[in-house]
């Protein structure tokens, strides 16, 4: 009995080993993983983009924001004039932080009066605010010590005044549950459209549709847009899930939303049918998609901030649909901004999906002829 067992065991290595594909799979993309999710997994927030008002424009002021500048934590990138400025900043995601020095700063200090600050959050990853908050109670505490030690008068100390926008109450489920909208329909729409055409070659119908008068473009298009259809009804129903159990309710303009996941679809659809015509067999792409679906959930921003992954990763997102619609759905969800805001990710969501969907039914012709 253990020499068959033995004898099947060399039989299934010797098999996989001898195909190429499975020999790339199952050594380079995990040596690449690695290295991808070593940098892009970092809880730890840095180079914090910041904007800043300064009515004072004190001596006292500039002190104040040396410490932010001082720091590998905060960079001041914007300096604004007016709150108009400043919120554009935020809506565009450019900036996470803004801070507000009010006028008479100075004087407040110079006299020893209790006086504030205004830190403006975007509160839509709850996580790096709660992190960025701690590091601005650091530099407060640091400053208003200095402060104490420097003053002969009794000095009433400068506080945080925060506000954090669009998640008040920095509620984990508000940042999550949009996420899920996105990753849901990518893994779904990915793994359908990667195995359906594989599976007529495994059938055997492909021959028998071919014989047909159907043309390949137009079997590609019967393909994909049953699966399109599932991708709408998935956002469609995880957004009323989403309503009625965990009150997370759509702020913007639900039709946005709906232009968003059109545009994503093309782009999850194309990948999927690209990657069934680089595979043979049903396990083949179910485990291709899943290489794939690994670094694009990574680098989406669902989990981690894609402004403190390194430089290099961070042009890798610019290739990922997903970061575009994770954007998009929470500018929807949790800002209500409309097209004028989200136009560019729904562009670039555009041109990634008819590049792959060209792409891939060009493959699918040649591997036909």
């Amino acid at each position: 009995m253990f020499n068959r067992i033995r004898t099947i065991i060399i039989k299934e290595f010797l098999q996989f080993l001898r195909d190429k594909r499975m020999r790339f799979t199952l050594l380079v993309p995990p040596i690449m993983q690695l290295i991808v999710f070593g940098y892009a997994a970092n809880f730890d927030l840095k180079h914090i983009s910041t904007a800043v008002i300064d009515y004072d424009q004190s001596v006292e002021s500039r002190e104040i924001l040396s410490r932010f500048d001082s720091t590998a934590y905060f960079d001041i990138k914007h300096r604004v004039r007016t709150m108009p400025e400043l919120k554009e900043l935020i809506d565009r995601s450019r900036v996470i932080l803004g801070i507000v020095i009010p006028a008479g700063y100075a004087n407040d200090v110079r006299s020893g009066k209790p006086t504030s600050i205004q830190v403006l959050l975007d509160g839509t990853d709850s996580n790096s605010a709660m992190v960025i908050v701690g590091y601005l109670n650091r530099i407060f505490g640091s400053y208003n010590r200095a402060l104490s030690a420097k003053l002969v008068t009794d000095y009433g100390g400068v506080t945080l005044e925060p506000r954090t926008w669009y998640n008040p109450n920095l509620e984990s489920r508000v940042f999550f549950v949009p996420g899920v909208i996105a990753l849901v329909v990518f893994i779904v729409t990915m793994i359908l459209t990667a195995m359906a055409i594989v599976k007529e070659y495994e059938i055997g119908t492909i021959e028998q549709i071919l014989v047909t008068p159907i043309r390949p473009i137009e079997l590609i298009l019967g393909k994909l847009c049953p699966f399109a259809v599932v991708g709408i009804i998935d956002v469609v129903l995880i957004s009323i899930v989403g309503r009625l159990l965990f009150q997370v309710h759509i702020v913007g303009n639900p039709l946005v939303l709906f232009l968003g996941a059109i545009m994503f679809l093309l782009s999850s659809l194309g990948f999927g049918l690209f990657l069934s015509t680089i595979s043979r067999t049903q396990q083949q792409a179910l485990m291709t998609s899943f290489l794939f679906i690994n670094p694009a959930v990574m680098l989406s921003g669902f989990g981690f901030p894609i402004e403190n992954m390194p430089q290099w990763v961070q042009y890798l997102t610019y290739l990922n649909p997903l970061r575009y619609f994770v954007g998009v759905i929470r500018g929807v969800y949790l800002k209500g901004v409309g097209l004028d805001i989200l136009w560019p990710q729904l562009l670039a969501m555009a041109v990634i999906g008819i590049s792959t969907i060209t792409i891939s039914a060009l493959r699918f012709k040649q591997k036909l002829g």
